[in-house]
């Protein structure tokens, strides 16, 4: 099976007595059931899975349970054989967004005591917001992505032991030798094409087949832009949300790569505000990444943000380079003449940075330029630059150069990630290959497990 750092935080709350109920939350297709399913089935002697999307498409057991005494009746009717005790019974309440009652009583369910409970569901935030009472302090929710490209490494025959040893290359700032080097690019590169969803990288691994892995991109880009359907009444909402979601690909294309709200609709005039519940939606569905514009990047930067120019990324770099490329894999593993990776690239970064938890900003100055990513560095109480390069060019950043430089900024690190072996430090700036990106940002989702110990 296909390791997941998500695995010992699971682990870590079922074992813990923890007042809360865990909540994993995720787009489709990320792994949240696999993953519950499998850890539950091995921590707990009686294990009960209940689908509330099955449900509600079937005998709607769940509709009208309102009560945890109605709840217990539905469930026994199911597993009545499996209730046992907490120590041994867990109940996996799967697609709980379905019935935003049951989110409700996941409080009165936690204080009743009885069982063990963990729970899954997309959409939590466009959910919470619409249900009336919502269980403040008595749930725990946490975001599951695809997988990062140390999961990839992992899946594709990396050991721990050479991934370890990557790490304490990179915080010593030595370079991977020649060899080691290819190997971890050729896995990039075919990151770049397979991306991180389970079942595109579990066709990859089984049959090293494009064709198969990209039949599997389109059945889950298609069910992504059609999913809006069964959360928002609204006709005309639904139309926007699957043309912000579609525009993706050619918003990354330009060389601003934001989203320009006057195309939405091909309407002048139109604001971020214009179609604030459209991107919550794609950004609550773990659909979509959004990254906020900081003019003045002053730790911490979510006090500095911007709305109005706001850059979108698809959640996995298959499903981008899919609609880039479809098949043609030479276009990525060859780096051909002509063929601007850039859109890709950001996007993997993206992708990674958000996956180890980190929230998403570029630096956007009218008069000094613009930096792809910005993190917060909480050691430093400041804010890291990371420019991203796919080119040979990687030394050439006039605006990360101007950026380092202001003093206002109190900077004490940049990164400039590219295709480069070599770890090099030019005053503040380290230049890294693009694959270090995995050590870089947020807290790692393994270490977070100490948070129920």
């Amino acid at each position: 099976m296909l390791y997941r750092k998500i695995q010992p935080f699971i682990e870590s709350y079922l074992k813990s007595d923890s007042n809360k109920t865990l909540i994993i939350d995720g787009a489709r297709q990320v792994g949240k059931t696999y993953i519950v399913r499998h850890v539950g089935r091995r921590l707990f002697e009686n294990y009960i899975e209940l689908n509330f999307a099955e449900d509600q498409n079937g005998p709607r057991l769940f509709e009208q349970a309102r009560s945890v005494r109605d709840f217990y009746f539905q469930v026994s009717a199911i597993a009545g054989e499996k209730m046992g005790e907490k120590k041994n019974t867990l109940i996996f309440l799967d697609e709980i967004q379905t019935y935003p009652h049951l989110l409700t009583m996941l409080k009165f369910l936690k204080q009743d005591d009885r069982f063990t409970y963990v729970a899954s569901g997309s959409l939590l935030g466009v959910t919470l917001k619409k249900t009336s009472s919502i269980p403040v302090g008595s749930i725990e929710i946490k975001r599951m992505f695809p997988l990062d490209f140390e999961e990839f490494l992992l899946a594709n025959g990396f050991n721990r032991l050479a991934i370890d040893m990557m790490r304490e290359k990179f915080l010593a700032g030595e370079s991977l030798d020649p060899g080691a080097h290819e190997k971890t690019m050729d896995l990039f590169k075919k990151y770049l094409l397979i991306g991180g969803l389970p079942d595109a990288v579990n066709s990859f691994i089984a049959d090293a087949n494009i064709m198969k892995a990209r039949a599997i991109h389109r059945d889950i880009r298609a069910f992504y832009a059609d999913d809006a359907s069964k959360y928002e009444a609204s006709g005309v909402k639904k139309l926007k949300i699957r043309r912000i979601y579609e525009t993706i690909p050619s918003n990354l294309a330009n060389r601003k790569k934001r989203v320009v709200f006057q195309e939405i609709e091909n309407k002048r005039g139109k604001r971020f505000s214009d179609y604030q519940d459209e991107f919550e939606y794609l950004i609550s569905a773990g659909i979509a990444l959004e990254v906020n514009a900081i003019s003045t990047p002053v730790f911490p930067l979510a006090q500095s943000v911007g709305k109005n120019l706001l850059k979108l990324y698809m959640n996995d770099a298959g499903l981008l380079t899919d609609v880039l490329y479809g098949s043609n894999i030479r276009a990525i593993l060859d780096d051909e003449t002509g063929i601007n990776l850039g859109a890709v690239y950001e996007s993997v970064v993206a992708q990674e940075l958000a996956a180890h938890g980190g929230k998403l900003y570029y630096y956007d100055n009218r008069n000094k330029g613009e930096v792809d990513f910005l993190i917060d560095d909480y050691e430093s109480l400041s804010a890291v630059p990371i420019e991203v390069k796919s080119g040979k060019d990687y030394a050439v950043h006039s605006a990360l150069s101007a950026f380092v430089k202001n003093e206002d900024y109190h900077v004490k690190k940049a990164y400039v990630l590219s295709n480069a072996r070599e770890i090099t430090t030019k005053g503040k700036i380290t230049y890294l290959p693009i694959y270090d990106v995995m050590f870089l940002g947020g807290t790692n989702v393994s270490q977070a497990a100490q948070t129920f110990n």
